[in-house]
């Protein structure tokens, strides 16, 4: 079958090298399609004709290139633009402004394809925008997220180096279930061959990301959020135990799953069980528990609300 040589098939192909080449010239634009110099601009005056933005660039280094404005042409993100994009819309991103971040990047692309009068708009907010940070969240580094969220997909066993909040450091292999945003922060929900046992590893400690050949099953009844939500109650350095004058179906929707697993008791009252490396944050969590409870262990937590009453009645009295 002979290739169409037809006016519009020409114009087409012409608008293809206006898209693949901003700037190309003329001579260059006919000797890519064959044609004549004249020819070729014949096909530029088709293009406009249709509608089609088609600016001319003066000057030694001019050409043709594609106006703004016409659609949003198709936009090229490496995958860790990509990730960084989500990431922005999940935690909030603050440097969305610089041109050499991953996000600021991926937004400097969606900028120049929007039509001019909109893109005035926009660039104007991302330029004068002042971001306060959030000073507690954890941001990983969106490459180490990408090769772990692939490796969760493709069910493919890694090996992790990672640096504890202590800051030793370790590898080991795992299997990666899931990636789980919670509060700020990025976990990695896995089967830790290290341990023998099921963990959940903060991305932004992880040092690097080795993807292996093995593969595995993740469980079938999966709840990545559930599953991460009681590991981090459990396995910590102070136990707790509370009793709450309250039955476990009140209780069930206001008490935080982080703060440990809800047991319902003979007389009517709750069990709560679980654990923490803070106690005064616990003491905290508990005092929005909406019912009478007392603390049976641990006595670093016991103490830790002794002293956060103690701070509430001085300033109840100091408000009199």
């Amino acid at each position: 079958m002979k290739p169409d040589t037809s006016p519009t098939a020409r114009a087409l192909l012409a608008l293809e090298l206006l898209q693949a080449g901003p700037g190309i010239t003329a001579d260059r634009l006919a000797d890519k399609l064959g044609v004549t110099e004249r020819a070729a601009r014949r096909y530029i005056g088709i293009l406009r004709e249709a509608g089609i933005p088609v600016e001319s660039i003066r000057g030694p280094y001019g050409g043709y290139r594609l106006g703004r404005g016409l659609r949003l042409p198709p936009l090229v993100f490496t995958a860790a633009e990509a990730l960084g994009l989500v990431m922005a819309v999940l935690d909030g991103h603050h440097d969305a402004g610089d041109p050499t971040d991953l996000v600021g990047s991926a937004l400097g692309k969606i900028m120049r394809a929007l039509p001019e009068p909109v893109a005035a708009q926009a660039e104007a907010v991302r330029r004068t925008t002042a971001p306060a940070p959030d000073r507690s969240a954890a941001r990983p580094a969106p490459e180490t997220t990408t090769a772990l969220v692939r490796a969760c997909s493709d069910r493919r066993r890694v090996r992790l180096g990672y640096c504890s909040e202590s800051g030793s450091q370790w590898e080991g292999d795992a299997d990666p279930w899931a990636v789980v945003v919670r509060h700020g922060r990025w976990y990695l929900l896995c089967w830790s061959h290290k341990v023998g046992a099921r963990r959940a590893y903060r991305i932004d400690r992880v040092r690097a990301v080795e993807v292996l050949e093995e593969s595995f099953i993740p469980p079938a009844d999966l709840d990545p959020v559930g599953m991460l939500e009681d590991h981090l109650a459990v396995g910590w350095e102070y136990e707790a135990e509370v009793v709450i004058d309250a039955p476990i179906d009140k209780l069930a929707p206001c008490v935080p799953r982080a703060l440990g697993r809800l047991e319902p008791l003979d007389d009517g009252t709750t069990r709560l069980v679980g654990s923490t490396s803070n106690p005064a944050w616990y003491a905290e969590q508990l005092a929005a528990v909406p019912a009478p409870f007392r603390i049976e262990r641990s006595r670093e937590i016991q103490d830790a609300a002794s002293r956060l009453g103690q701070r509430l009645l001085a300033a109840a009295a100091r408000s009199h």
